[in-house]
């Protein structure tokens, strides 16, 4: 008997854990920061390949910041999901889910310019864990019964 209450306690516990939802955040984010390492790989073997001959990217200053804000926002995601409140997990899932299209999308394009493999690699490290950290949250938003989610 008590070990039955105790397993109905730690299930009751994973479902409404938010620190479960900032995680699959976490991993999401940490998929598009492997999707972007492995797309300079990718870049870089092409120019190595290539000797040289492939043009070189090259980005102002104000660019590049906003290259590393766009993929820094994923952490402000996470910190959202951590809060714990309803409104939180409405924000983190709207933000998020805007992240996850935004991330695929661009990773797309890239694929179709730079080959299929890099679309691949943003579908599988971006779009995949994306989508069960919108399926968490969703589904973390519309359990009843945790007090601390009606905040």
């Amino acid at each position: 008997m008590t070990f039955q209450s105790s397993s109905t306690r730690g299930r009751h516990l994973a479902i409404h854990n938010p620190n479960k939802v900032a995680l699959f955040w976490l991993t999401t984010g940490a998929g598009a920061v492997l999707f972007v390492t492995f797309q300079l790989f990718f870049y870089v073997n092409d120019l190595a390949r290539a000797h040289g001959a492939t043009p070189a990217i090259t980005f102002e200053p104000g660019v590049l910041w906003m290259f590393s804000a766009f993929y820094g926002c994923w952490i402000v995601t996470v910190l959202i999901a951590l809060i714990g409140t309803r409104k939180a997990q409405w924000t983190a899932l709207v933000f998020g889910s805007l992240l996850v299209v935004l991330n695929t999308l661009g990773g797309v394009l890239d694929g179709l310019r730079d080959g299929w493999h890099v679309a691949f690699s943003a579908v599988f490290f971006i779009t995949l864990p994306g989508v069960f950290a919108i399926a968490a949250t969703w589904r973390h938003i519309k359990t009843k019964g945790v007090g601390h989610v009606d905040e």
